[in-house]
C-alpha cells in the first residue's frame, strides 16, 4: 500500500509544479510589456531612453512633469495633449496624439508603470484600479 501512495505524491507534486511553470510563464511573458509598448506607441516621438526632442517634446527622463501630474497621466495617455506644459522649467507646446482606440486602461498602466520606473525616474507604481478610476474620471476607461 505504501509503494501505491508514493507514485500518487509525485504526481501530485510534479502537477503542482506544471502549474506552477505555466502560471510563471504567463507573468514572465508580460513582464516586459510596458517597454514593449511604450517602444511602439511613444519612442518615436519621447525617444528610447526617454530624452525627448529639445524644445519640441518633452522629456520623460528625469521629468517633474510625471510626479506633479500623476493623477492625469492616464488621461492625458488616453486623450492626448493640445497646448502648452511646462516640463523641468521648459514650456512645450505640441500635439501629443490620443490612444484613445487602440490601448487599453491595462496596457497604459504598463506603460505609464516603465516610464515611472525607467532612465531613473522612480516615481510610485500605479495600480490599474487607479488608472482605470483616473479614466473613468474623463470619461475614457475601456474597463479593460
Amino acid at each position: 500500500m505504501k509503494m501505491l501512495q508514493q507514485p500518487v505524491w509525485m504526481l501530485r507534486a510534479l502537477a503542482v509544479l506544471a502549474g506552477g511553470a505555466s502560471v510563471m510563464g504567463c507573468f514572465s511573458n508580460r513582464q516586459n510589456e510596458g517597454a514593449k509598448l511604450y517602444e511602439t506607441h511613444c519612442s518615436n516621438c519621447h525617444g528610447a531612453k526617454g530624452e525627448g526632442l529639445k524644445r519640441l517634446i518633452p522629456p520623460l527622463a528625469g521629468s517633474d512633469y510625471l510626479t506633479k501630474n500623476r493623477q492625469g497621466l492616464a488621461c492625458l495617455v488616453r486623450k492626448g495633449l493640445k497646448g502648452p506644459l511646462l516640463v523641468n522649467g521648459v514650456e512645450f507646446n505640441q500635439v501629443m496624439p490620443p490612444a484613445d482606440t487602440h490601448l487599453t486602461d491595462s496596457q497604459i498602466t504598463n506603460i505609464l508603470n516603465f516610464v515611472q520606473t525607467s532612465w531613473g525616474n522612480q516615481g510610485e507604481i500605479f495600480t490599474i484600479r487607479e488608472v482605470s478610476e483616473q479614466l473613468r474620471g474623463c470619461g475614457a476607461s475601456d474597463g479593460r
